[in-house]
């Protein structure tokens, strides 16, 4: 993991990617027990080019591959680790890049997600491993209750969360 974040970071001082935050399943292991996982995905803020609106990855990919990493359908082989680059979808992705707290992975500066905006962004998103994940951090105890709720709130996502709640949690 510390090569794969050194070419982040690097990628980042290059300009290729802006802010980036650590989510998904790799994410959550910063606040819970470590899960199996395939990958690491990567919320990235990507520079505006050429005024357009529409997003791309391809120079992302242009510098990665020039460096020898290989792509792997929506993954870029990364020393080892098939990454993810997810630009956001919304203001909710954007929020939890930007709060995104700083830590060290091996010595290497890294940023990842809040664990409220990982529970929100598993809401939001609804599979059943994400909802398994919601009931893990539930557990563990680590969530800021009032944090996540104005996530929750901010983002419409309160509806979502009671019927969360209900299935899961008995009310």
């Amino acid at each position: 993991m510390k090569a794969t974040l050194e070419i982040i970071n690097q990628m980042e001082a290059d300009g290729v990617i802006g802010r980036y935050a650590i989510g998904g399943a790799v994410g959550a292991t910063f606040y819970l027990e470590p899960s199996a996982t395939l990958d690491v995905d990567v919320f990235v803020s990507l520079p505006k080019t050429g005024g357009s609106s529409l997003v791309t990855l391809a120079p992302l990919y242009e510098y990665l591959t020039a460096r020898g990493c290989k792509s792997e359908k929506e993954h870029i082989v990364i020393e080892g680790w098939p990454v993810q680059f997810l630009p956001p979808s919304d203001a909710l992705d954007e929020e939890a890049i930007e709060q995104a707290v700083e830590t060290e992975v091996e010595g290497i500066r890294t940023r990842v997600m809040t664990a409220e905006h990982l529970v929100a962004i598993a809401l939001k998103t609804g599979r059943a491993k994400d909802f398994s994940r919601i009931l893990q951090f539930v557990e563990s105890g680590v969530l800021d209750a009032d944090k996540l709720d104005q996530i929750l709130t901010r983002h419409s996502l309160l509806e979502k969360w009671e019927k969360f709640g209900d299935t899961f949690l008995g009310g």
